[in-house]
């Protein structure tokens, strides 16, 4: 029997999902991403050249959709993960305002504090969704668990820094400007945001009595 369907546990962030207002937060999110993406898109900036915004355009808009997706799949259980779905979506948004608001050009230290930071947010998803869906996953240990998400953010900042290498060599949607440093420091500074989200998550989303 699944957390959704047991009436006798209450998961801490069953608890986020059953607010008020949990799901038009997620659906803003997604509006505000898609409204960055037009804005950069249909206007003609400067200081966006060489960013791919173009390339990244669908890539990150599917995230709005991996959560709803993976709901539906697993049987529409109430009340709907709103906190996986801001969660995943969140990194995608920051990174996006932070290219449109002309952060990354203005302080340096901007990409690698959003590396990390975006880190602990997609592990912080993974998490938020894993212990919402039942089944074998919720019953790791934590130690497990944190491992589990901590090796899942050291996959995906390892595909993500692959996908740039790509964009930058095939000049796909404008190019990108990319150097080793910058590869290597973003593989160990998202490493270590989903160690430290992984670490976040099984102590504030797990299983607690009613």
């Amino acid at each position: 029997m699944t957390e959704a369907t047991d009436p006798g546990r209450l998961r801490s962030v069953a608890v986020l999902d059953g607010r008020r207002r949990a799901v038009v937060v997620a659906m803003a999110f997604k509006a505000a991403l898609a409204l960055c993406f037009v804005v950069a898109i249909a206007v003609p900036l400067d200081h966006l050249e060489g960013k791919g915004m173009a390339f990244r355009f669908p890539l990150f808009m599917l995230s709005a959709v991996v959560v709803p997706l993976a709901w539906f799949w697993r049987g529409r259980f109430r009340p709907y993960p709103a906190t996986a779905d801001v969660l995943i979506v969140a990194p995608f948004l920051i990174d996006t305002l932070g290219n449109l608001a002309y952060v990354y050009d203005t302080f340096d230290a901007t990409d690698d504090v959003l590396h990390t930071l975006n880190w602990i947010l997609l592990v912080g998803a993974f998490h938020a969704w894993r212990y919402r869906r039942g089944g074998a996953a919720n019953r790791l240990s934590r130690g497990d668990a944190w491992l589990l998400g901590a090796g899942l953010g050291a996959l995906a900042i390892v595909g993500w820094e692959a996908a740039e290498w790509i964009v930058a060599e095939t000049g796909a949607g404008g190019g990108l400007d990319l150097t080793y440093d910058d590869t290597v420091a973003d593989l160990v500074l998202s490493t270590g945001g989903g160690m430290i989200g992984s670490a976040l998550a099984v102590n504030l989303f797990p299983a607690r009595p009613r």
